[in-house]
């Protein structure tokens, strides 16, 4: 039986891609403190992706540093995973919460935060031509990453391997409606902040005439 600490709880789950999420589903070992711990430091894991890398693999910078893509590239499109998720695997009679999915889909993001972290530092090291290795640890890290997020969807809602392929191919597929409608979203909130900032401003110079 087992009896682990959380901290030991997002090691089980890393190490033990076929069984960990399982074990946690049925332990209830999950920590949304650990969940939001995790998802900081993908979000300073993505800007130092973009900001940090060596010279010698540097593209050119930004002149103007800007969050908000770091922001969207880490913490939105996680989110939107989770709700995407949730929305599809609810109609697929799936037994997670979006609580749940959160914590198991962050605790399977912890290779491909870490590739992130041992690249950067690699850049500092390595030249051009040994580009390969940090290669194979971003592949691994992401490769480790999708594994343990299939093994997540299928712990917390206990689906069968088949149907949690289809219910992850569906989640992609509500990320991009979802994604679409949220920039319909913003794009109709700037028009009206623009047609009342004119109406506005037409106002307040007809009232000065």
């Amino acid at each position: 039986m087992l009896n682990l600490t959380k901290r030991q709880w997002l090691k089980h789950t890393v190490f033990h891609a076929f069984e960990g999420f399982e074990d946690l589903r049925w332990k209830k070992g999950g920590s949304l403190k650990i969940s939001v711990i995790i998802l900081a430091l993908f979000f300073f894991a993505v800007i130092a992706d973009g900001r940090l890398y060596g010279f010698q693999f540097r593209f050119p910078d930004e002149k103007v540093f800007n969050i908000v893509p770091y922001f969207i590239k880490s913490i939105v499109l996680f989110a939107v995973w989770s709700v995407g998720n949730f929305a599809v695997c609810s109609i697929l009679d799936g037994e997670g919460s979006l609580k749940k999915i959160w914590i198991y889909c962050s605790y399977a993001l912890i290779p491909y935060i870490s590739q992130l972290y041992i690249n950067v530092i690699l850049s500092h090291f390595l030249v051009r031509d040994e580009y390969i290795f940090m290669l194979i640890i971003k592949i691994i890290g992401t490769v480790w990453t999708a594994i343990l997020l299939l093994s997540a969807v299928k712990a917390v809602h206990q689906f069968s391997l088949a149907k949690t392929l289809f219910a992850a191919f569906l989640t992609i597929i509500a990320m991009f409606i979802i994604l679409f409608l949220l920039v319909l979203f913003l794009s109709l909130i700037q028009q009206i902040y623009v047609f009342v900032y004119s109406v506005f401003s037409e106002l307040s110079y007809r009232i000065k005439v």
